[in-house]
C-alpha cells in the first residue's frame, strides 16, 4: 500500500481571533466531508520542544491515517 495518491498542499490561510478560534472555509468543510457535529483529532508535531505542525483529522479516520498520512509527514518533520 503506496502513498501515490497522497499528496501534502497549502488549502488556506486562516486567522486565529482574540478567543483562539478559527474558521475551517467552507469548500475545504466539503471537500474534507466535515459537517457540523463532527468530530477532529488535533495532532501536535514537535520538533526541538516546540510545536511545528498541527494536523486536524476526523476521528473517524484516525487509525487508518495515521500510518498513511502522518507516516511520511512525520519522517520529512524529523529529518
Amino acid at each position: 500500500m503506496g502513498n501515490e495518491n497522497c499528496c501534502t498542499t497549502i488549502e488556506s490561510i486562516i486567522t486565529v481571533d482574540e478567543r483562539g478560534q478559527m474558521v475551517l472555509p467552507k469548500d475545504i468543510r466539503q471537500k474534507a466531508g466535515i459537517q457540523s457535529g463532527d468530530k477532529l483529532a488535533l495532532v501536535a508535531h514537535e520538533k526541538e520542544g516546540k510545536i511545528c505542525c498541527i494536523t486536524l483529522m476526523k476521528i473517524n479516520e484516525f487509525g487508518p491515517m495515521v500510518k498513511n498520512v502522518l507516516g511520511p509527514m512525520l519522517k520529512d518533520v524529523l529529518e
